[in-house]
This record gives structure tokens, C-alpha cells and sequence, in this order.
């Protein structure tokens, strides 16, 4: 699917800034006599295929080439069923080829961005709270038709000013809430809250504009301000949160932030917009001239549409390639009634939508300054590639892969910078689907999880199984802003799913659960397999509860309280546990009490290394017992294990490099080859 033969009998047709939708699209350049040309919209060149196809007078591969430059999209993009490339001989799964594709793609590799922003102009200079700055009228916003909560300038994103400048808030008093009740009660939303001191004032500019953030467990809701009781001290919300407003399950307040306030419009760098005046105000950093910079809102919602039919067969967009092109500035209008998503941030949608659509690539294209995820496989897309991708500036996460989705690959892509405006949001969203790869990608700095994959809770059925996660690199996630996180997180029964060859590191959790590798609710029948894993500051591996999953050859390095556990208590067995390397610096291997009637784990042939103590700990139990290895073999497990420096090349570095004699050997460990982690070089 990464390659086609484009000959001289394929159908071609050029896009160009300088383009006339009423000329032919045939000519990558327009002629002397300006009578003929390129087009100016992909419209267009959708509506000169159509037209070829109906008379027949097609040759494919059909090729639609854009001419270097930035198309602002009056609207979405959208594929039909009609827009297919030609059906050919499908390709055998894996064979990679489309003989017979509609490629949407840049010309001779020319830079081309498909937006779904306006440009900003007609600046003025003006003084903003005593601030020199800019700013432009904008009728549109002042007649309601048009709202953004994002800009760019020079392709650079700007941020709204808000409140505290540094830090967070806290709920001061939990209101209209049952502070007893366990996860009932915390899906409870209400409307009110109490504050402290002077952190909302009643007579701010566009109060109803004014947004709030509250960070919960590993939710992020988002309301807006109705209006400020400042002799009460309790600020009304424009909706129900649909969680308490406490941290966790204790009574404690939840951290919040405060954002769109016009009077804390202080620093060069931010923005206002104030759609009662329709004025967007902008103070610049130093160096940026009136007039000079590129400035950027987004405008659309959805950049690309794929519209094929989920329940009719022969009615699928199918064998659409996009190669070398740019997909920038798109923002979801946020429904009325939408707080917060409870997982993932799976209710925000992608700048991409695809539906009912079959064997397409996206090759060596980038996806950034966006308002949502980038990329969504929504309902019953079968056999898409995402290949050398780079998803960047992301108000959401990288790529979901929806229920029913089946046999997509996500491969050396680099996903990060995500979760601007939806901090919950995941580098690559799985859900009920099966047969996917997420294979040899870089996914870093997101505030909540790397990669996900299941969306069943229990031993109930699921749809989730032989889905490949392997090679990839994934880092600095959490950032200490939310709970409940993993490098790889797990859901549900997921017979054939294989988590391998991963390099995970550097995971940060508010609260609880900033883990490398995590099987959380009825994660089952999983094989972990030759991870290497290092600094979180929770467990490197925790199972939440599940079934016979295998965590095999990995190497577990520094983690924060202890280095593994399995919290609850189930009749069977959880976890098989063997041939792996854990190093701690002072912490319990294995926290929580097993055997018996407890947690039920095989574990034997690994190595376990204490840099601090030459004794470790080998579990902490729940009553504070802390055994030594031989108090563990007692109990039935680790009983071939061994403690031992497993003398690797350099743990300061994090060199993970055995040496021959290491007595990690011993234990039947296989070396790991981690050169091919990541996105993979071309040949």
C-alpha cells in the first residue's frame, strides 16, 4: 500500500494557489495566454474525476497534485463511496500495494498545507491592561457565527491568559456532593462550587466566556462560568460536571484552572477574544512587527471526511492515498452539554474522520496545530495505514481506532505534543478493535496515557484481541497533572494481543498510577514481552485485575514506590511472571499480600537487583510485612530466582547493555536488540 506506479497513461490533475477552478486542472502551471491551468480546490479536482469516471475516460492510478502553498478550506474535504479509486485486484494483507489508487499529493515534494484556519489581518495597534498590543475586528465573531479558543502566530501556538499565572486552584468547598459514596457518587456531577480568597471576580469582562478546567482521577472536565457569588464565595458552572468535584475518592478538593480571562491579559505571547466587541486582541512577543506576522484561528472542525456507508456492502470509500501533505488548524465547536469524556477523551473528535472506508494510506504526512485528535477511524475502517506520519500541536490525542475497526496499522509515526486543551486525550485511542499495529512509533509528552488499547471492563465480552503494540518509543507522560496512566494501558479480555519490544520511560502521575505497562480492569490473556521499562513514580507494571497475562524477558528499572504489584484480589491466576530483570533503588519488588487465598501469580527465573540494599525486599505486604527472598520462596514463588547485579553497560545512562557474564543469563534471559526502536531510518 506505500507504493504505485504512476505512469504516463494515469489520469492527472494539478491544484495551485494561483489555480482557476474553471479551467481544466490539467496544466501544473497556468499557460501564457492565462486561458488555462491548474485548479484552486480540491473541489474541484473531486468534481473533474467524477466526471471522467461517469464518461468513462479514466486511466488510474489517478493523481491530484498541489502546487506549494497553504489552501484555506472553505469546507471540509469529503470522499464518498463515487471518490474510491478503482477496485483492482485487492492486495494481499500485508503485500502493502495499491494498484489502482486516487493519490491526493504535493508536487515534486513542494511544502503544501491544507488548513482549516483563516488568516487574521487588518492588525491595529492599541493598549491592552496598560500593555502595548494588537487588535483586529472580527464581524463574524461579533455576530455570533464564528468562536475560537486557539491561535497561532508564525506557526506558533499562543495561549489565552488565565489564572493562577503558575500552578493550579483547589476547590475549597465541595458542594451539592455525597462525600461517603465510592464511584456512584463520583460520577455525580453538579453546577456550583466554593473558592477561596480573590480567585473569581464578579465583574469580569465576558464573564459567561471565562472557562475552568478541573483535573479529577484521569478526567478532565471543562465548564464554563454562569456567574460569581463573591459574598458566598461560590462560583455557578454553565453545565453539570458529571464528576464530583474532589481530587480522587477522598473529600479533597479538585485542582482547577482558569482560563479566557480578558484581565489577566498581561504577557507578550497571549491572547483575547472578545466576541461581544468581535475583537481579537494579541500582545506580541518582541521582535513581531504590526502586519508582519502570519496569525492563525481555526475555523472548520473537520479537515478531511471519508463518508462511506457502515451497513451496505459495495458502499465504502476505498483505495484514497494522501502522500506529503500538511493537515493544520481545525477546532471542535465544544456541544452545549459536553463537559468531559470519562476516559480518553474519547468524545472529541478527529481533524480526519474516517467511516465505512477500506485499504487507504496516509504516507509521510503531518498533522499539527490542531484542536481535536488528529486522525479518527470511527466505524468499520478496515485495512488503513498510517505510515511516517508526524502528529504534533495537538489540542487532543494522536490517532483513535474506534469499535469495529479492524487490521489498521499505525507505523513509524512521530505522535506528541498533545492534550493541549484535553489534557485526558492518548497518543493512539484503540477501543473494541481488533488486528491493529501500532508498530515503531515515537509518542511522547501527553498528560495522560501513551498508548490504550481495549474498551471493556470485567471478564464481559469483548471485540478486543490479536492487536500488535511493538517497537515503539514512549516518554514523559503525565507531567503530574492527572492519575491512572500507563506507557501501554490495557483494557478488558484481549486473547492475541502482544505487547513487545517497547521502550517506556519517564511516566509522572498526579496521584496514583503513574505506571509503565498497566492491565487495568479484566485485562486478560496479554503477553508482555521484552519491554524495557524505567522511571515512573508508581509501579513499572501494575495489574489492576485480570487473567493469566504474561509479563516475560522485560526489564523493570527504578520505579517509584514499588516495583510491581497486582491489586486485586481474584480466585485465579493474574499474572505469570518470569525470566524478567528488576532493579530498584530501595523499594519492594512485589507490594501487596499473595498466595493463599490472595493474589494468585507465578513468578520464578527472574533476577532481582537493589542498588541501595544488598538484601532487597522482595514483597511489602498490605500489613507491612516486608519479606526477604527466602520469606517469599517460602510462600511458593521467585523459588529459581536470583538477587544479583544483572551488570548492565551503564545504569546512570540507562544503557541497558548486558554484560557476557551477566548472571541474568542464568536465568534464561534473552537479549533484546532496541535498535530498531521507533520510528525505523529509510533504506
Amino acid at each position: 500500500m506505500e507504493s504505485c506506479k504512476v505512469t504516463e497513461k494515469s489520469t492527472c490533475f494539478y491544484v495551485a494557489p494561483d489555480g482557476d477552478d474553471r479551467w481544466s486542472g490539467t496544466l501544473p502551471e497556468p499557460n501564457a495566454e492565462m486561458t488555462d491551468g491548474p485548479l484552486a480546490s480540491p473541489e474541484a479536482a473531486l468534481a473533474a474525476i467524477r466526471k471522467l469516471k461517469q464518461k468513462g475516460e479514466i486511466s488510474w492510478p489517478v493523481c491530484v497534485y498541489f502546487r506549494q502553498g497553504t489552501y484555506y478550506l472553505k469546507q471540509p474535504i469529503v470522499f464518498t463511496p463515487a471518490d474510491s479509486g478503482a477496485a483492482g485486484e485487492r492486495p494481499a494483507r500485508g503485500a502493502g500495494q495499491i494498484d489502482y489508487p486516487l493519490i491526493f499529493t504535493s508536487y515534486q515534494n513542494e511544502e503544501v498545507t491544507l488548513s482549516g484556519g483563516r488568516l487574521i489581518t487588518g492588525w491595529r495597534e492599541t493598549t491592552v491592561n496598560g500593555q502595548k498590543g494588537w487588535v483586529a475586528e472580527l464581524p463574524e465573531v461579533k455576530e455570533g457565527k464564528w468562536y475560537f479558543r486557539q491561535l497561532w502566530v508564525n506557526g506558533q501556538r499562543r495561549y489565552r491568559p488565565g489564572l493562577p499565572e503558575e500552578g493550579e486552584y483547589q476547590v475549597d468547598r465541595v458542594l451539592d456532593s455525597d462525600l461517603t459514596g465510592g464511584w456512584a457518587t463520583m460520577r455525580r456531577g453538579v453546577k456550583r462550587f466554593g473558592y477561596q480568597g480573590e480567585q473569581f471576580q464578579s465583574n469580569w469582562r465576558n464573564l459567561k466566556d471565562v472557562e475552568i478546567t478541573f483535573l479529577i482521577l484521569w478526567v478532565c472536565i471543562h465548564t464554563r462560568v454562569e456567574r460569581v457569588d463573591e459574598q458566598e464565595k461560590v462560583v455557578y458552572l454553565d453545565r453539570s460536571t458529571g464528576m464530583r468535584l474532589t481530587k480522587d475518592h477522598s473529600t479533597e478538593g479538585a485542582p482547577y484552572i482558569i482560563e479566557n480571562v480578558f484581565e489577566a491579559l498581561n504577557k507578550p505571547g497571549q491572547w483575547y477574544l472578545d466576541r461581544s466587541q468581535g475583537c481579537l486582541y494579541y500582545l506580541p512577543l518582541p521582535g513581531e512587527k504590526l502586519n508582519e506576522c502570519q496569525v492563525v484561528a481555526p475555523y472548520l472542525d473537520t479537515l478531511v471526511r471519508f463518508d462511506g456507508q457502515v451497513e451496505a456492502e459495495g458502499l465504502k470509500v476505498e483505495n484514497v492515498i494522501f502522500r506529503n501533505l500538511n493537515f493544520a488548524h481545525n477546532e471542535w465547536p465544544v456541544p452545549e452539554d459536553f463537559a468531559g469524556s470519562a476516559q480518553a477523551s474519547m468524545g472529541v473528535p478527529a481533524a480526519i474522520r474516517l467511516q465505512a472506508v477500506r485499504n487507504c494510506l496516509f504516507q509521510n504526512c503531518q498533522f499539527s496545530h490542531l484542536g481535536t485528535y488528529g486522525v479518527g477511524l470511527e466505524k468499520d475502517c478496515h485495512d488503513i495505514r498510517l505510515v511516517r506520519c508526524r502528529l504534533s500541536d495537538l489540542g487532543a490525542g494522536g490517532v483513535r481506532i474506534w469499535h469495529g475497526c479492524c487490521r489498521n496499522v499505525v507505523a513509524d509515526c512521530e505522535i506528541g505534543d498533545g492534550g493541549i486543551l484535553y489534557p485526558s486525550a492518548v497518543g493512539v485511542l484503540v477501543g473494541n478493535a481488533s488486528g491493529n499495529q501500532i508498530i515503531h512509533n515515537h509518542i511522547y509528552n501527553f498528560f495522560y496515557t501513551g498508548i490504550s488499547v481495549g474498551w471493556t471492563w470485567g471478564y464481559q465480552e469483548s471485540h478486543t484481541y490479536g492487536n500488535i503494540i511493538e517497537y515503539n518509543h514512549i516518554h514523559d507522560l503525565g507531567h503530574g497533572r492527572l492519575s491512572d496512566m500507563g506507557g501501554v494501558y490495557l483494557l478488558g479480555v484481549q486473547v492475541g494481543t502482544r505487547v513487545r519490544y517497547n521502550l517506556i520511560h519517564d511516566v509522572t502521575c498526579r496521584d496514583y498510577g503513574g505506571w509503565a505497562l498497566y492491565t487495568d480492569e479484566g485485562s486478560s490473556y496479554i503477553l508482555l514481552e521484552n519491554n524495557i521499562c524505567y522511571r515512573t513514580n508508581r509501579e513499572l507494571f501494575h495489574q489492576h485485575y485480570g487473567q493469566e497475562n504474561i509479563v516475560r524477558n522485560n526489564i523493570f528499572v527504578f520505579g517509584g514506590q514499588q516495583m510491581l504489584r497486582y491489586s486485586r484480589i481474584e480466585p485465579h491466576t493474574g499474572v505469570i511472571f518470569e525470566r524478567n530483570i528488576v532493579v530498584s533503588r530501595g523499594q519492594a519488588m512485589w507490594s501487596g499480600d499473595y498466595g493463599g487465598e490472595t493474589r494468585q501469580i507465578k513468578s520464578d527465573w527472574n533476577l532481582y537487583w537493589d542498588v541501595e540494599n544488598s538484601e532487597p525486599v522482595l514483597n511489602a505486604g498490605d500489613d507491612g510485612t516486608r519479606r526477604s527472598l527466602k520469606e517469599w520462596q517460602a510462600l511458593g514463588f521467585d523459588r529459581h530466582s536470583l538477587i544479583a547485579d544483572p551488570k548492565f553497560a551503564s545504569l546512570d545512562s540507562f544503557d541497558f547493555t548486558l554484560a557476557s557474564d551477566s548472571p541474568a543469563f542464568r536465568i534464561g534471559f534473552q537479549p533484546m536488540d532496541f535498535s530498531s526502536v521507533g520510528p525505523r531510518k529509510r533504506e
